[in-house]
């Protein structure tokens, strides 16, 4: 006969399993930090409203993501990380974009940024969010209209963003500084040394996300850059535990933050509306990003969709809904998988040790 006690029994053991996903780390980054990604993301699309074009300024704003890379390093250390950041979000843009063209050449072109971009966050040993917004910025060109004589102006836009960030990066540390507010800052972190397993830690995730975005092209999904975004996202976890746990933020995250998106946008806001709501979105983010990736998720999501895709949204927002939600699923799959993969070990060192013979010959 059952034990009265088992029922409770249960739920304690069920409540252990949904308690970690719940919990509010220690983790906290400075308050000045938050309110420089805040400004970097939300002022370009404050002054594309202020000049009568939020499309402008909102494409600006994706270049404001690169005040994320802002660490307590020392002021050289951050300023040339920024201007490595600026690099590579242009590169990534340009490349996805020039091969928006030709479905193939997308997932090849997606490949090759997620794998150079996870290769050289690793190697230099990159805090996160480390290689996932290049991969962010990559995926949103895979998925852009290709009309080439709109390069120039679009890579050039990414580019205002993120110099915009770097200048106020700049003068936050100046602040930093001359206030003698010094206690948090560190030396840069060293790089790792152990580049083959690197290699084919780097090979196993640009395969993968690449393999997101075939998947959902191959399905008929219409711009389906959430689904890429969404493999990487599940990737970045430490470990296959963490990889399960993102796998469930990421998707109960999003379900929620459509909600808040739906009430967003049903609400029809203007332009100055949508441009103040991204300055509010990223500063909640910065505070709970670091604390827990389920809670942040939630505000990620019309963050994007309001940087992405503002038009659509204001328009068609249950159809647009459908659809992310749909990317988001197929991609936490696929992530799911290939997390599995990742952290199976010993097939890596086996075939870690096999390449690192083949080099000492």
């Amino acid at each position: 006969m059952p034990s009265p006690k088992q029922p409770a029994a249960n739920k304690s053991g069920v409540w252990a399993k949904i308690r970690p996903l719940l919990v509010l780390s220690d983790h906290k980054r400075p308050w000045g930090a938050h309110v420089t990604v805040a400004l970097a993301v939300g002022l370009p699309a404050i002054i594309g409203v202020w000049f009568n074009h939020f499309a402008i300024g909102s494409a600006a704003s994706i270049g404001g993501l690169a005040s994320l890379y802002l660490r307590q390093t020392p002021l050289s250390h951050r300023m040339i990380t920024m201007a490595l950041v600026t690099f590579g979000f242009c590169t990534s843009f340009t490349v996805c974009l020039l091969a928006s063209f030709n479905p193939w050449l997308t997932v090849a072109a997606l490949g090759f940024v997620a794998f150079w971009a996870t290769f050289i966050c690793r190697y230099f040993a990159v805090p996160p969010p480390g290689s996932f917004f290049f991969i962010v910025i990559a995926s949103v060109a895979s998925s852009a209209p290709f009309e080439l004589s709109l390069l120039p102006q679009r890579a050039g836009l990414l580019l205002f963003g993120c110099m915009g960030a770097s200048v106020l990066a700049l003068a936050y540390s100046l602040i930093q500084l001359l206030s003698g507010n010094t206690s948090g800052i560190h030396s840069a972190e060293p790089t790792e040394q152990r580049v083959v397993a690197i290699l084919l830690e780097s090979a196993t995730i640009a395969a993968f996300i690449a393999a997101s975005y075939l998947i959902a092209l191959w399905l008929g999904f219409d711009r389906p850059y959430w689904a890429p975004i969404s493999c990487a996202a599940v990737l970045q976890g430490a470990s296959f535990r963490a990889v399960r746990h993102r796998n469930i933020h990421r998707i109960m995250g999003t379900a929620i933050g459509m909600g808040l998106t739906w009430a967003l946008f049903s609400l029809t806001p203007g332009p100055w509306a949508l441009a103040l709501a991204i300055i509010a979105l990223c500063f909640v983010i910065e505070l709970l990003i670091t604390r827990n990736y389920g809670f942040a998720v939630i505000f990620i999501t019309p963050l994007t969709i309001i940087l992405a895709e503002a038009e659509s949204a204001s328009s068609h927002i249950d159809q647009l809904i459908l659809q992310r939600m749909t990317d988001v699923i197929l991609g936490c799959s696929v992530g799911y998988i290939g997390g599995w993969f990742l952290y199976h070990q010993k097939h890596y060192r086996r075939l870690e040790q096999r390449l690192l013979g083949v080099f000492d010959k």
